[in-house]
């Protein structure tokens, strides 16, 4: 029995969050999983329910869960309430408490959407890459940090960028082990010719294949010419691992390659532990979109992938995570689309109908396999 929390959190979390439960039951109907799911509040409507954005009652239930499968947190509603009770502690919360150092961003351009993408269809057709951001360290956590003022009266802020060799190993740990699930590829991306914590990064990141990981390709790459090589060629990319800043800014950047935020899933690992579980944290990459919430049109498939994503990385169940993959392709493939991936001669649906057309294809994939 697999414990699954779900934190649907604000705006159009719940609706996203409901075709993900939809399509959980389908799998214990019909392929006999048996998952504990245990619900909560975070973010807004934890704040209005009990005035903080994450009690330790959730952080309790998310230590004891397989998985934590989260939706999105924030709106206006909470804009004025002070800065360290803000919706989104929840989610930096939870990674802090659970130790969630490797946040995965895939960006993969389904054959169906490439019109999306605001590059030409030749640069992004089949693209698949997998970015691995390193997500408790770096100048977001370094120390010394602050603002401070001068003799002189002036002003300065200060930012401490910072890795030690452990965590830089845990991190590139997790880039290989995924790309020996994939093609076989890494591109370690730090800027080690002008900043000593970068070259201490490809130093022990070369380290790290040599004596652990012989069999995966490692390429080095400078940061700004990774950025430049995703927009210019990113299919020549399979894994990239980079640190906490670095990761933040091309891991939006590749987002933009695929035209949607509706569609991109991801996760964030914590350290693997002694009986083979690590903590794991599943989410979409888009926010929760006040605007639109609540008016049942927001994009489904973000979520549902971040469950073929937990399936995948926390409970190790590849078929069925590629089973969920497939359906969500076929359903493009099909001609519908949300609101955010319209396209001329499309069918537009709403969230439900998007979720209910992934269960449909996953009958009718079941029963062609049969």
């Amino acid at each position: 029995m697999k414990k699954l929390l779900l934190l649907p959190g604000d705006g159009v979390g719940p609706e996203v969050m409901r075709e993900a439960k939809r399509l959980i039951d389908w799998f214990v109907r019909r392929r006999g999983l048996a998952f504990e799911i245990e619900e909560d509040l975070v973010g807004g409507a934890a704040i209005d329910a009990r005035g903080m954005p994450l009690s330790d009652s959730t952080i309790a239930l998310a230590r004891a869960a397989d998985a934590v499968l989260f939706g999105a947190v924030g709106g206006p509603k909470w804009a004025d309430i002070g800065f360290d009770r803000r919706p989104e502690i929840a989610i930096l919360g939870l990674r802090q408490s659970l130790g969630l150092f490797a946040n995965l961003r895939p960006a993969a351009v389904y054959d169906p959407l490439v019109s999306a993408s605001p590059l030409r269809p030749e640069i992004v057709r089949g693209l698949d890459i997998m970015i691995v951001r390193e997500s408790t360290g770096g100048i977001y956590f370094g120390e010394p940090r602050g603002i401070e003022t001068l003799p002189d009266g002036q002003k300065r802020g200060v930012n401490t960028e910072i890795y030690s060799t452990s965590e830089i190993e845990r991190v590139g740990r997790v880039a290989f082990e995924l790309a020996r699930r994939r093609r076989g590829a890494v591109a370690s991306v730090e800027k080690s010719n002008v900043m000593e914590s970068g070259l201490l990064w490809r130093q022990t990141v070369t380290a790290l294949r040599d004596r652990e990981y012989p069999d995966v390709a490692l390429t080095h790459v400078l940061a700004d010419n990774c950025a430049m090589q995703l927009v210019r060629e990113p299919r020549q990319f399979d894994v990239i691992v980079t640190a906490n800043l670095f990761g933040d800014l091309l891991s939006d950047l590749a987002s933009q390659l695929t035209g949607s935020l509706g569609m991109l899933p991801s996760a964030t690992l914590g350290e693997l532990q002694p009986d083979g579980k690590r903590h794991a944290l599943y989410e979409p990459i888009h926010g929760s979109a006040p605007d639109i919430a609540g008016r049942g049109i927001a994009n489904p498939l973000a979520q549902i992938l971040s469950f073929a994503m937990l399936l995948r990385y926390s409970l190790d169940m590849e078929s069925e995570a590629a089973l969920v993959e497939r359906a969500v392709e076929s359903v493009l493939a099909k001609g519908l689309r949300t609101a955010d991936i319209m396209s001329s001669g499309a069918a537009r649906v709403g969230t439900s109908v998007m979720g209910e057309s992934i269960l449909r294809e996953l009958e009718k994939i079941e029963a062609a396999a049969a």
